[in-house]
């Protein structure tokens, strides 16, 4: 055999041997600067990042920049954010030199104006209660707005929004136990049930998250307990969620009426897709409920529903119309604050990992959905159909405007 034969033999073997796979390299993950600036908005004490959570994001190689006093409210001092790497900024424009901006509430006006151009804002969205302006400044320095509020989980569901109602459903049913005592102007009742007296009656209007907890916190003390509701499915997946039979019905005026002349407590907790909660207790069954029995009004952030509802604050959160304590505090969650602010905090770390995990905002929003579904503004253009609509603004598709980059 030829030596050029045998060549090309084995030229022709060589072809059809296993050769090494050249996986791809993972591009180095981004390095973030959060910036997280004290909170202005009336009687908000939490803060979307507590100390345990700066201290991971320190370690994962991000930078975080708190302004002083920020945690405060919520029982955390500056020592404590500084001790785990956090810098304590005591200016306000060196919380906004950060990429990142991240609150608890939606930015005041003259907040924006410390915002730089190109910055990415983490936030709640708070339709009902934004004036036009709001969206115009942020169109104008082109920022990428995400509001947290509708950022999803893998199961679609709404994390944030899941968790303060978990809060405020159970919180609901603690301030109604301390109204319903001699101390603060009640009937002198203990909520619950003990043996041998009667157990205080709970009526809650709604199915979803808030009166899920609020009926096993109420349970859970030992109070009799009627929830209604026009959704049935919710009816059925709340009875499941406490783990017993208890009394459910439809909204009918007459079996409303009967179960509130013997209620103690009264818990709305009916939300609206949009717009105004709608009005289940009208003026007149208030006026005969029994005298010192406790309203509290959880749905007041919507407008509330109860006719007699109008808002109170953490200061001042009652007042008695018909002789029934009402308590109608739209933002609950911060009456816990300390706690509220774990939850939250729990749920941004993760995110801002995941944000600096995926090389940044910009390639996170592109490969996450979870992400996306939270944004209303990138870099300055409305994404958002319904806010676009509703401020008669110019929309753009988020999934085109991601095409075309």
């Amino acid at each position: 055999m030829s030596e050029d034969l045998v060549k090309s033999l084995a030229q022709a073997a060589t072809k059809y041997l296993p050769k090494e796979e050249w996986a791809k390299v993972k591009e180095k993950r981004s390095e973030l600067f959060i910036g997280v600036p004290r909170e202005t908005s009336l009687q908000e004490r939490r803060v979307p990042l507590v100390p345990n959570d700066v201290e991971l994001l320190v370690n994962n190689g991000h930078q975080v920049v708190i302004e002083s006093k920020a945690g405060e409210k919520a029982n955390f001092s500056d020592r404590d954010y500084s001790e785990v790497g956090a810098k304590i900024a005591y200016s306000i424009n060196e919380v906004y030199e950060a990429d990142i901006i991240l609150k608890v509430e939606p930015l005041a006006l003259n907040e924006i104006d410390h915002m730089k151009r190109g910055q990415t804002l983490i936030s709640a969205l708070q339709l009902p209660v934004q004036p036009k302006d709001f969206l115009k400044k942020l169109i104008d320095k082109r920022i990428t707005a995400i509001a947290y509020d509708y950022i999803q989980d893998n199961q679609g569901r709404l994390p944030v929004i899941r968790a303060m109602s978990e809060i405020a459903g159970t919180t609901s049913v603690l301030i109604a136990a301390e109204y319903l005592s001699n101390m603060n102007g009640g009937q002198g009742m203990m909520l619950g049930g003990i043996s041998g007296v009667k157990p205080t009656e709970v009526v809650i209007f709604g199915a979803g998250a808030v009166a899920e907890f609020a009926a096993r916190a109420a349970l859970g003390l030992g109070a009799s307990v009627k929830v209604f509701s026009n959704n049935t499915s919710k009816l059925r997946r709340l009875q499941e969620g406490v783990g017993r039979r208890i009394f459910t019905s439809t909204i009918q005026p007459k079996v409303v009426e009967s179960a509130l002349k013997a209620a103690d407590v009264a818990i709305g907790a009916i939300r609206s897709e949009k717009g105004r909660s709608p009005v289940i207790v009208t003026e007149e069954m208030v006026m005969q409920m029994q005298e010192g029995s406790i309203i509290v009004d959880v749905s007041i952030d919507q407008g509330g529903c109860f006719e007699t509802s109008r808002v109170t604050n953490h200061t001042k959160p009652t007042y008695t119309e018909h002789g029934v304590i009402h308590y109608c505090v739209p933002n609950i969650p911060s009456r816990v604050a300390r706690t509220a602010s774990y939850v939250l905090s729990n749920i941004f770390a993760p995110v801002i990992i995941q944000l600096g995990e995926e090389g940044g905002v910009d390639d996170c929003v592109r490969n996450t959905h979870s992400i996306r579904s939270g944004i209303y503004l990138y870099k300055g253009m409305l994404t958002n159909k319904y806010l676009a609509d509703n401020f008669k603004l110019p929309y753009k598709d988020l999934d085109l405007l991601l095409a075309a980059i």
